[in-house]
């Protein structure tokens, strides 16, 4: 279910100057018996958009014109926050966002993101698709929103920066990075003697160009699709923390819907997410080389003074408190002792 790297740049061409107002399922809303917004932070050249327009289109066609879903994407409905506030208000029906972010709503959905907890996706894939994504999803639905079974993929994050490389904990000491806003970076940063700054994704450019910040972290696709490495020099090769989206749905909104389109709404929305995971896979692969050709200084990195730092710290024993013992037991069945 992947596409190959000219296949996908070339759908992404084709969607990014149609943006919102050719968005061809846009035009069939008012003829639609259920229409909904979605929207997200990503550019619409992200696989995420992409496989969302694809998404959008099949449901509209499976449900034979019944359910509309349009797509709102890079932050134009507003920030992470604001976002999330419009969901659970209704003002927005289907929203993706990170477990990070949205754990300033549902606190153990930031466990996902623990720093240098999986070594590799195989560890990432068996957890989320098993009992670690279970519990969270678990964690959502008590919150009151709809949360659809399969994670979309963010990444593992790298730090970037207009000033220096990062090749150990140590170098991050005094370095002023924006983080999501969420306790989890923020946490996590400081431990290893960092500036953290907390700023929405749609200011981040904006903030390193003012040097605000002297760098940020994130995978390799949003660091391209953003044109990050317009106004960042070195990308360290840390691995960090995996990132996911959760694909949310507002409660109200969705029992509108009676059972049968339910579940063609959630499984083409899997589906889509299943795909947009190879995508990003495959776009990674390629993205260093492609990186490299616009300026960027990239470098690898060990991850054993980053863990070693976080213990020193008491990271890893803060935040098992804070998790409590049944969530950190089910994270470190996945990745292996880490407090």
């Amino acid at each position: 279910m992947s596409i190959t790297r000219r296949e996908f740049l070339a759908g992404a061409t084709a969607l990014a100057p149609m943006a919102l107002a050719a968005n061809p399922v846009r035009a069939l809303a008012a003829e639609s018996e259920f229409h909904f917004k979605y929207a997200n932070n990503l550019p619409v050249t992200h696989p995420m958009n992409v496989r969302a327009r694809e998404m959008a289109e099949a449901i509209h066609k499976e449900t034979q014109g019944r359910v509309t879903l349009q797509i709102f994407p890079n932050n134009q409905l507003g920030s992470d926050t604001s976002m999330l506030s419009q969901l659970r208000a209704g003002g927005i029906d289907f929203f993706t966002l990170s477990g990070l972010i949205l754990s300033t709503l549902v606190p153990a959905a930031s466990i996902t993101g623990i720093g240098f907890a999986f070594p590799d996706y195989a560890a990432v894939w068996k957890a989320l698709d098993g009992d670690l994504g279970a519990y969270v999803r678990g964690q959502i639905e008590k919150a009151d929103l709809v949360v659809m079974d399969k994670i979309w993929d963010n990444g593992f994050r790298e730090i970037t920066s207009s000033t220096k490389p990062i090749r150990t904990a140590s170098d991050l000491k005094g370095f002023k990075i924006r983080v999501p806003v969420s306790p989890l970076w923020t946490s996590m940063f400081q431990a290893f003697g960092a500036s953290p700054t907390s700023i929405n994704f749609d200011e981040v450019y904006s903030a390193l160009q003012t040097h605000l910040v002297d760098g940020e972290e994130n995978p390799l696709a949003i660091i391209s699709t953003a044109k990050l490495y317009e106004v960042q020099k070195y990308c360290s090769l840390t691995n960090h923390m995996w990132d996911g989206f959760w694909f949310l749905g507002n409660p109200q909104s969705w029992k509108r819907l009676p059972p049968d389109l339910q579940a063609i709404v959630a499984r083409n929305i899997n589906s889509a997410g299943m795909k947009e995971r190879s995508d990003v896979a495959a776009l990674n692969a390629s993205l260093q080389s492609q990186l490299s050709s616009k300026g960027m200084v990239f470098n690898t990195t060990s991850p054993d003074s980053f863990r070693a730092q976080l213990r020193k710290a008491g990271f890893y024993a803060q935040w098992k408190a804070k998790y409590g013992e049944q969530a950190w037991g089910i994270l470190e069945r996945s990745t292996g002792k880490l407090a």
